[in-house]
Protein backbone atom coordinates (compact mmCIF):
# COMPACT_ATOMS: atom_id res chain seq x y z
CA UNK A 1 0.00 0.00 0.00
CA UNK A 2 2.80 2.35 0.94
CA UNK A 3 4.56 1.52 -2.34
CA UNK A 4 1.45 2.40 -4.41
CA UNK A 5 1.05 5.70 -2.53
CA UNK A 6 4.72 6.51 -3.16
CA UNK A 7 4.37 5.73 -6.88
CA UNK A 8 1.27 7.94 -7.19
CA UNK A 9 3.03 10.77 -5.35
CA UNK A 10 6.05 10.42 -7.62
CA UNK A 11 3.85 10.58 -10.74
CA UNK A 12 1.99 13.65 -9.45
CA UNK A 13 5.31 15.34 -8.66
CA UNK A 14 6.53 14.74 -12.21
CA UNK A 15 3.28 16.05 -13.68
CA UNK A 16 3.49 19.23 -11.59
CA UNK A 17 7.19 19.62 -12.49
CA UNK A 18 6.51 19.33 -16.25
CA UNK A 19 3.47 21.61 -16.00
CA UNK A 20 5.50 24.35 -14.29
CA UNK A 21 8.18 24.15 -16.97
CA UNK A 22 5.57 24.45 -19.73
CA UNK A 23 3.90 27.35 -17.91
CA UNK A 24 7.21 29.22 -17.70
CA UNK A 25 7.88 28.61 -21.40
CA UNK A 26 4.35 29.75 -22.25
CA UNK A 27 4.70 33.02 -20.32
CA UNK A 28 8.12 33.72 -21.83
CA UNK A 29 6.97 33.01 -25.39
CA UNK A 30 3.81 35.07 -24.83
CA UNK A 31 5.88 38.09 -23.82
CA UNK A 32 8.33 37.52 -26.68
CA UNK A 33 5.43 37.44 -29.15
CA UNK A 34 4.21 40.84 -27.91
CA UNK A 35 7.68 42.38 -28.21
CA UNK A 36 8.91 42.97 -31.75
CA UNK A 37 12.57 43.32 -30.77
CA UNK A 38 12.60 40.11 -28.75
CA UNK A 39 10.75 38.29 -31.54
CA UNK A 40 13.54 39.23 -33.94
CA UNK A 41 16.11 38.17 -31.34
CA UNK A 42 14.40 34.80 -30.90
CA UNK A 43 14.41 34.25 -34.68
CA UNK A 44 18.10 35.19 -34.82
CA UNK A 45 19.03 32.71 -32.09
CA UNK A 46 17.03 29.96 -33.81
CA UNK A 47 18.81 30.76 -37.10
CA UNK A 48 22.27 30.56 -35.48
CA UNK A 49 21.45 27.19 -33.89
CA UNK A 50 20.10 25.84 -37.18
CA UNK A 51 23.19 27.10 -39.03
CA UNK A 52 25.40 25.36 -36.46
CA UNK A 53 23.60 22.05 -36.94
CA UNK A 54 23.86 22.33 -40.74
CA UNK A 55 27.56 23.29 -40.62
CA UNK A 56 28.37 20.29 -38.38
CA UNK A 57 26.42 17.99 -40.69
CA UNK A 58 28.22 19.29 -43.79
CA UNK A 59 31.60 19.38 -42.05
CA UNK A 60 32.26 23.14 -42.35
CA UNK A 61 35.06 23.45 -39.80
CA UNK A 62 35.70 27.20 -39.98
CA UNK A 63 32.04 28.15 -39.87
CA UNK A 64 31.51 25.67 -37.04
CA UNK A 65 34.30 27.20 -34.93
CA UNK A 66 32.99 30.73 -35.46
CA UNK A 67 29.47 29.65 -34.52
CA UNK A 68 30.79 27.96 -31.39
CA UNK A 69 32.25 31.30 -30.27
CA UNK A 70 28.94 33.00 -31.06
CA UNK A 71 27.00 30.41 -29.06
CA UNK A 72 29.51 30.55 -26.19
CA UNK A 73 29.60 34.34 -25.79
CA UNK A 74 26.27 35.20 -27.37
CA UNK A 75 24.14 34.87 -24.20
CA UNK A 76 26.33 37.41 -22.37
CA UNK A 77 26.06 39.86 -25.29
CA UNK A 78 22.28 39.36 -25.44
CA UNK A 79 21.93 40.10 -21.72
CA UNK A 80 23.93 43.32 -22.07
CA UNK A 81 22.25 44.55 -25.28
CA UNK A 82 18.68 43.55 -24.45
CA UNK A 83 18.80 44.21 -20.72
CA UNK A 84 15.71 46.51 -20.69
CA UNK A 85 13.58 44.01 -22.64
CA UNK A 86 14.69 41.07 -20.45
CA UNK A 87 13.97 43.11 -17.34
CA UNK A 88 10.48 43.88 -18.61
CA UNK A 89 9.77 40.19 -19.22
CA UNK A 90 10.97 39.23 -15.74
CA UNK A 91 8.86 42.05 -14.32
CA UNK A 92 5.81 40.73 -16.17
CA UNK A 93 6.40 37.20 -14.88
CA UNK A 94 6.59 38.57 -11.35
CA UNK A 95 3.30 40.43 -11.54
CA UNK A 96 0.03 38.90 -10.45
CA UNK A 97 -1.65 39.05 -13.84
CA UNK A 98 -3.00 35.53 -13.36
CA UNK A 99 -5.10 36.91 -10.53
CA UNK A 100 -6.49 39.74 -12.66
CA UNK A 101 -4.38 42.86 -12.26
CA UNK A 102 -6.72 45.06 -14.24
CA UNK A 103 -10.35 45.85 -13.73
CA UNK A 104 -12.57 43.95 -16.16
CA UNK A 105 -14.71 46.51 -17.95
CA UNK A 106 -18.35 45.90 -18.70
CA UNK A 107 -19.77 46.46 -22.18
CA UNK A 108 -21.20 49.84 -21.13
CA UNK A 109 -17.87 50.90 -19.61
CA UNK A 110 -15.97 49.94 -22.77
CA UNK A 111 -18.46 51.81 -24.95
CA UNK A 112 -18.21 54.91 -22.75
CA UNK A 113 -14.42 54.65 -22.81
CA UNK A 114 -14.32 54.50 -26.62
CA UNK A 115 -16.88 57.33 -26.82
CA UNK A 116 -14.80 59.66 -24.64
CA UNK A 117 -11.52 58.87 -26.42
CA UNK A 118 -13.01 59.26 -29.91
CA UNK A 119 -14.68 62.56 -28.97
CA UNK A 120 -11.37 63.90 -27.67
CA UNK A 121 -9.46 62.69 -30.73
CA UNK A 122 -12.06 64.19 -33.06
CA UNK A 123 -11.75 67.60 -31.37
CA UNK A 124 -7.95 67.44 -31.28
CA UNK A 125 -7.66 66.61 -34.99
CA UNK A 126 -10.02 69.43 -35.97
CA UNK A 127 -8.07 71.94 -33.90
CA UNK A 128 -4.67 70.55 -35.01
CA UNK A 129 -3.60 69.84 -31.43
CA UNK A 130 -0.91 67.16 -31.16
CA UNK A 131 -1.63 64.24 -28.83
CA UNK A 132 -0.41 60.79 -27.83
CA UNK A 133 -2.91 58.58 -26.00
CA UNK A 134 -1.81 55.13 -24.85
CA UNK A 135 -4.14 52.35 -23.71
CA UNK A 136 -2.45 49.74 -21.54
CA UNK A 137 -3.49 46.13 -22.04
CA UNK A 138 -1.83 42.91 -20.80
CA UNK A 139 1.76 44.19 -20.66
CA UNK A 140 2.36 46.62 -17.82
CA UNK A 141 3.51 50.18 -18.53
CA UNK A 142 4.54 50.70 -14.93
CA UNK A 143 8.06 51.81 -15.87
CA UNK A 144 6.67 54.76 -17.84
CA UNK A 145 3.96 55.55 -15.30
CA UNK A 146 6.50 55.82 -12.48
CA UNK A 147 8.37 58.58 -14.34
CA UNK A 148 5.27 60.53 -15.41
CA UNK A 149 2.87 62.88 -13.65
CA UNK A 150 0.27 60.80 -11.79
CA UNK A 151 -3.38 61.73 -12.25
CA UNK A 152 -5.59 58.69 -11.48
CA UNK A 153 -8.63 60.54 -12.84
CA UNK A 154 -11.85 59.34 -14.44
CA UNK A 155 -11.59 59.22 -18.21
CA UNK A 156 -13.32 62.08 -20.01
CA UNK A 157 -12.89 63.80 -23.36
CA UNK A 158 -12.70 67.23 -21.68
CA UNK A 159 -9.80 66.13 -19.49
CA UNK A 160 -7.92 64.61 -22.43
CA UNK A 161 -8.38 67.81 -24.46
CA UNK A 162 -7.22 70.00 -21.58
CA UNK A 163 -4.10 67.88 -21.03
CA UNK A 164 -2.96 68.32 -24.65
CA UNK A 165 -3.90 72.00 -24.84
CA UNK A 166 -0.86 74.06 -25.85
CA UNK A 167 -0.76 75.98 -22.57
CA UNK A 168 -0.60 72.81 -20.47
CA UNK A 169 2.96 71.86 -19.41
CA UNK A 170 2.08 68.16 -19.88
CA UNK A 171 0.98 68.44 -23.52
CA UNK A 172 4.32 67.26 -24.93
CA UNK A 173 4.21 63.85 -23.26
CA UNK A 174 1.83 60.93 -23.59
CA UNK A 175 -1.25 59.99 -21.58
CA UNK A 176 -1.57 56.44 -20.26
CA UNK A 177 -5.02 54.96 -19.68
CA UNK A 178 -5.51 51.90 -17.48
CA UNK A 179 -8.98 50.44 -17.62
CA UNK A 180 -11.35 53.41 -17.72
CA UNK A 181 -9.08 55.83 -15.83
CA UNK A 182 -6.32 58.21 -16.86
CA UNK A 183 -3.34 57.08 -14.81
CA UNK A 184 -0.74 59.66 -15.81
CA UNK A 185 0.26 62.38 -18.26
CA UNK A 186 3.56 63.63 -19.58
CA UNK A 187 4.88 60.10 -20.10
CA UNK A 188 8.00 59.64 -22.25
CA UNK A 189 8.36 56.54 -24.44
CA UNK A 190 11.23 55.01 -26.45
CA UNK A 191 11.31 56.10 -30.09
CA UNK A 192 11.34 53.53 -32.87
CA UNK A 193 14.39 53.15 -35.07
CA UNK A 194 12.42 51.41 -37.83
CA UNK A 195 13.35 52.43 -41.36
CA UNK A 196 9.80 51.78 -42.57
CA UNK A 197 8.33 54.81 -40.83
CA UNK A 198 7.90 57.93 -42.96
CA UNK A 199 10.66 60.47 -42.32
CA UNK A 200 8.09 63.26 -42.27
CA UNK A 201 6.50 61.85 -39.13
CA UNK A 202 7.61 63.39 -35.86
CA UNK A 203 8.57 62.27 -32.39
CA UNK A 204 5.03 61.37 -31.30
CA UNK A 205 4.64 58.85 -34.12
CA UNK A 206 8.06 57.33 -33.47
CA UNK A 207 7.36 57.12 -29.74
CA UNK A 208 4.01 55.44 -30.40
CA UNK A 209 5.58 52.90 -32.75
CA UNK A 210 8.49 52.35 -30.35
CA UNK A 211 6.06 51.49 -27.54
CA UNK A 212 3.96 49.29 -29.85
CA UNK A 213 7.10 47.35 -30.78
CA UNK A 214 7.83 46.55 -27.13
CA UNK A 215 4.32 46.13 -25.68
CA UNK A 216 0.76 45.28 -26.70
CA UNK A 217 -0.48 48.79 -25.93
CA UNK A 218 -2.75 50.73 -28.29
CA UNK A 219 -1.12 54.07 -29.12
CA UNK A 220 -3.26 56.80 -30.69
CA UNK A 221 -1.47 59.77 -32.28
CA UNK A 222 -2.94 63.05 -33.50
CA UNK A 223 -0.60 65.02 -35.74
CA UNK A 224 -0.09 68.64 -34.76
CA UNK A 225 0.80 69.64 -38.33
CA UNK A 226 -1.86 67.82 -40.34
CA UNK A 227 -4.49 66.77 -37.77
CA UNK A 228 -4.34 63.22 -39.11
CA UNK A 229 -4.96 60.25 -36.83
CA UNK A 230 -2.55 57.33 -36.57
CA UNK A 231 -2.65 54.22 -34.40
CA UNK A 232 0.43 52.17 -33.48
CA UNK A 233 -0.46 48.57 -32.68
CA UNK A 234 1.39 45.24 -32.62
CA UNK A 235 4.59 46.77 -34.00
CA UNK A 236 2.85 48.53 -36.91
CA UNK A 237 1.77 52.12 -37.54
CA UNK A 238 -1.64 52.61 -39.15
CA UNK A 239 -1.46 56.07 -40.67
CA UNK A 240 -4.15 58.57 -41.70
CA UNK A 241 -7.19 56.83 -40.21
CA UNK A 242 -10.66 58.32 -40.25
CA UNK A 243 -12.50 58.91 -36.99
CA UNK A 244 -14.81 55.99 -37.81
CA UNK A 245 -11.83 53.72 -38.50
CA UNK A 246 -10.39 54.70 -35.12
CA UNK A 247 -13.68 54.01 -33.35
CA UNK A 248 -14.08 50.55 -34.92
CA UNK A 249 -10.45 49.65 -34.26
CA UNK A 250 -10.79 50.53 -30.56
CA UNK A 251 -14.04 48.60 -30.21
CA UNK A 252 -12.47 45.54 -31.82
CA UNK A 253 -9.16 45.65 -29.95
CA UNK A 254 -10.69 46.34 -26.52
CA UNK A 255 -12.99 43.36 -26.63
CA UNK A 256 -12.15 40.69 -24.02
CA UNK A 257 -10.26 37.70 -25.39
CA UNK A 258 -13.11 35.40 -24.34
CA UNK A 259 -15.51 37.26 -26.64
CA UNK A 260 -13.07 37.01 -29.55
CA UNK A 261 -12.65 33.27 -28.98
CA UNK A 262 -16.43 32.78 -28.83
CA UNK A 263 -16.86 34.73 -32.08
CA UNK A 264 -14.24 32.57 -33.79
CA UNK A 265 -15.98 29.43 -32.53
CA UNK A 266 -19.33 30.70 -33.84
CA UNK A 267 -17.79 31.46 -37.22
CA UNK A 268 -16.34 27.94 -37.38
CA UNK A 269 -19.74 26.44 -36.52
CA UNK A 270 -21.46 28.53 -39.20
CA UNK A 271 -18.82 27.49 -41.73
CA UNK A 272 -19.26 23.80 -40.85
CA UNK A 273 -23.05 24.10 -41.20
CA UNK A 274 -22.67 25.73 -44.61
CA UNK A 275 -20.34 22.96 -45.73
Amino acid sequence: MATIFTDILSILRKIVDISLVWLIFYLILKNIKNNVKLSLLFKGVAFVILLKVVSDWLGFTTVGVLLEYVIQWGPMAIIVIFQPEIRNILEQLGRSQLLGRHKVLTVDERERMVYEIVNAVDYLRKERIGALIVLERDISLGNYIDKAKKLYADLSSDLLISIFYQGNPLHDGGVIIQGDRITCAGAVFPTSSSQKINRRLGTRHRAALGLAEETDAICIVVSEETGRISVALKGELLYNLTIDDTRMLLIDELRPKQDIEFDEMDEEEIYEEDV
